[in-house]
């Protein structure tokens, strides 16, 4: 037998050994003497990460639809700064997704569709625009990742319609299309609650004030996965609806990610500490209500909701985590790290907030334990050359 060693998302050392004899493809017998269905019940209880240690076998069960998925990370990443001067123009803006499996503490990249339609080349970074980095915005929804607007290398629209990332299914090709977007846009509020996905604002091929000031909605088809087992699936089976419309076009001046929490959307329409304007959509009764003063107050950098029910932000310029508290109506600091400064993009689930943080070699993926006390923080590197733009938490991929 061979003695390996593994380090965890975590930091802690984990040992495990790997049995040279161990032959066995597939994942039948499980457990010697138990049926698999038997079998599968026991080993579903417990922990992935301590199946991983034990034998190749139950490490594919982990990884299989049969078993419950556990949560991973997936980022839009670029290349470095210091990385450009290495590569050609147009690979500069090359838009990679990459995914962090917690259990094998591995990057793994995930090549974005190329076919039937030319390969995609999202821009983030053009020589008109020096201070400030083009808008790639994505939202997760319905276990799976939305990117919704982006920019293309002549400045334009680069989606027409949402291009969906589905990690659980079962067709060759993990990506799809959503319906058609009217007025592909930029520089708009995204965000998701529920299986539904939402777009307000934003600046098409030109700025027009209807767009400015527009408001839509998409509902995730239900079963999206089982349509069909081709590559480059089409889920686009229901069409965006028109919602009631923002009193003004002032939305469209950042990216803003709009946040689901309890039955409603919140967005702030400036990034940072400047003055700013909120607006709240209560989805259940279609209409636009102001915002807590106090809320818009602490809004100081990219916000997140943990299972829809408490919203966190990171005040970018002070590197202080906080969530908001709704019964007084303030923010509450959870936690304060050098780390947390110039927070970009942030997600949460499950007890844990992921900020991306920085950009270039010094930037990561900063992992934050809020439930643990007092809260728990360290940093998951992004592979050599590469940095995160922006966050999701999604379930693992299924592999074959």
């Amino acid at each position: 037998m061979t003695k390996r060693v593994k380090l965890a998302a975590d930091g802690n050392r984990r040992e495990y050994k790997e049995e040279e004899e161990e032959e066995e493809e597939g994942i039948s017998n499980l457990i010697p003497g138990l049926p698999d269905d038997v079998a599968l019940l026991c080993l579903s209880k417990i922990r992935p990460s301590l199946l991983y240690c034990v034998c190749s076998s139950w490490r594919r069960l982990i990884y299989s639809p049969l078993f419950p998925p556990f949560l991973s990370l997936y980022t839009l990443c670029v290349p470095t700064c210091s990385n450009l001067n290495s590569i050609t123009p147009t690979a500069t803006n090359a838009i990679q997704l990459m995914n962090f499996d917690p259990i094998s503490s591995q990057w793994i990249s995930i090549p974005l569709p190329s076919a039937p339609e030319p390969p995609i080349r999202l821009l983030l970074r053009h020589p008109s625009f020096l201070s400030r980095n083009l808008p790639i915005q994505s939202v997760a929804a319905a276990d799976s990742l939305i990117l919704l607007a982006a920019t293309t290398q002549r400045l334009l629209p680069a989606l027409p319609r949402p291009l969906v990332f589905t990690p659980l299914s079962s067709s060759s090709s993990k990506w799809s299309h959503g319906s058609p977007i009217a007025v592909p846009r930029r520089w708009c509020a995204a965000g998701a609650l529920g299986r539904t996905v939402f777009l307000a604002s934003g600046i098409g091929s030109h700025f027009s004030s209807d767009v400015a000031r527009s408001f839509e909605k998409w509902e995730f088809p239900k079963n999206a996965d089982n349509t069909t087992k081709s590559s480059n699936r089409n889920i686009g089976t229901g069409k965006w609806e028109k919602l009631g419309s923002l009193k003004d076009g002032r939305f469209c001046r950042e990216a803003i990610d709009a946040v689901g929490w309890r039955g409603k959307l919140c967005m702030v329409n400036v990034k940072g500490n400047a003055a700013k304007e909120g607006a709240v959509y209560d989805v259940g009764h279609d209409r636009w209500e102001e915002m807590p003063e106090r809320m818009i107050a602490g809004w100081r950098g990219p916000a997140a909701a943990m299972e829809e029910d408490v919203i966190y932000v990171v005040d970018e310029s002070k590197g202080v985590l906080r969530r908001y508290d709704d019964e007084n109506d303030g923010w509450v600091d959870v936690l304060e790290s050098e780390r947390l400064r110039k927070a970009q993009h942030i997600a949460a689930a499950r007890g844990r907030v992921c900020v991306v943080v920085g950009g270039g070699e010094s930037g990561g993926v900063v992992m934050v334990d809020v439930v643990a006390s007092p809260p728990r923080l360290w940093v998951v590197d992004m592979p050599p050359g590469l940095e995160a733009v922006a966050v999701h938490i999604l379930p693992r991929m299924n592999k074959p």
